[in-house]
């Protein structure tokens, strides 16, 4: 042990847990609760702005899996020779499990199925991105610990007290003790995602500008941690290349807010198909109600018309 490193925070000797014959990985395991603590939160945010129970959940079953495949294709896309050069297996592409998400290609494919979910349940899209963006937050500082579990995306190497100890040589790793950008990271998004609960009430941001405001934010976060990460990356004009993206996307994400703001200020008001929102709001039940109503009326227009025909008869008589 390095004796200026008496304190530090230690690697996982395994990246598996056995129950039983089943594998329990740990960077699979922090994906899967992030995932719930998003669904979860949004819905509680959905709920809040006048939507219903169980529709964020449903637009997720579409966010989910294509964010998934999003972030792996971003990451196998832009660290392909990890997969495809001289003595690589091509096959370890689809190892997810192994880490290898990113974050621009999840956010991007994901939003892409969160749209399909949304048009298919009528909902606003930018509404919907407004209420689970704090949740987003809080989901990717928990899988961040997922890198923990597989001993990754460290920074430089560093003797304070709160150094990550690696001690796994694969991968081209060197056991030392580095700056835990996966921790440095999960902070700032929970700080991001207090952020967006803080300016949503301050300011009612609507039209999709709480969560241009959560992904403004994330940038500037990931734009420092980047800096100090030391595994390989593609680089252009001497900035790693999710240095550029965040950069790009920080411009993109604060060009929105601004021209927003002056297009449509103020917050939009949900209304769900079938969800009574008020006087003069039509659901589904209300009309099933008023066909009863129609139907009972009509049979007592009839029993009234056949009982004048049975009594004029007997007048005539």
């Amino acid at each position: 042990m390095n004796p200026m490193n008496l304190a530090y925070i230690p690697s996982p000797s395994h990246g598996v847990l056995y129950l039983g014959p089943v594998p329990l990985r740990g960077y699979a395991f922090c994906i899967i609760i992030g995932v719930f603590v998003a669904v979860w939160f949004g819905n509680r945010r959905w709920i809040a702005r006048g939507g219903r129970s169980g529709t964020v959940a449903d637009i997720a079953v579409w966010a989910v899996p294509f964010g998934l495949v999003g972030g792996r294709l971003y990451h196998v896309i832009t660290d392909y020779e990890l997969y495809f050069s001289e003595g690589r297996d091509w096959v370890d592409a689809f190892k997810v499990w192994e880490g290898g998400l990113g974050i621009w290609g999840a956010i991007a494919l994901g939003a892409l199925g969160a749209w399909i979910g949304a048009r298919r349940r009528g909902v606003p899209m930018p509404a919907y991105a407004d209420a689970v963006a704090p949740g987003i937050a809080f989901a990717q500082a928990i899988g961040r610990w997922g890198n923990w579990f597989n001993q990754e995306l460290y920074g430089r190497e560093t003797h304070l007290p709160w150094a990550l100890h690696i001690t796994s040589s694969e991968g081209g790793r060197v056991p030392g003790y580095y700056h835990p950008t996966f921790l440095y990271e999960s902070l700032w998004c929970v700080g991001v995602g207090l952020l967006v609960i803080w300016a949503d009430r301050r300011f009612k941001l609507g039209h999709g500008r709480a969560f241009a405001l959560y992904v403004a934010a994330y940038c500037v976060g990931r734009g420092w941690i980047e800096y100090m990460r030391v595994d390989d990356a593609h680089h252009i004009l001497g900035l790693r290349l999710n240095d550029w993206t965040a950069l790009v996307v920080f411009l993109l994400a604060v060009t929105y807010i601004v021209v927003s703001s002056k297009k449509r200020p103020g917050r939009e008001a949900v209304v769900e198909p079938g969800v009574a929102d008020g006087p003069g709001k039509d659901t589904g039940a209300d009309k099933d109600t008023e066909a009863v109503e129609d139907t009972e009326a009509d049979a007592e227009g009839d029993a009234d018309a056949e009982g004048e025909e049975k009594a004029a008869p007997a007048e005539k008589s």
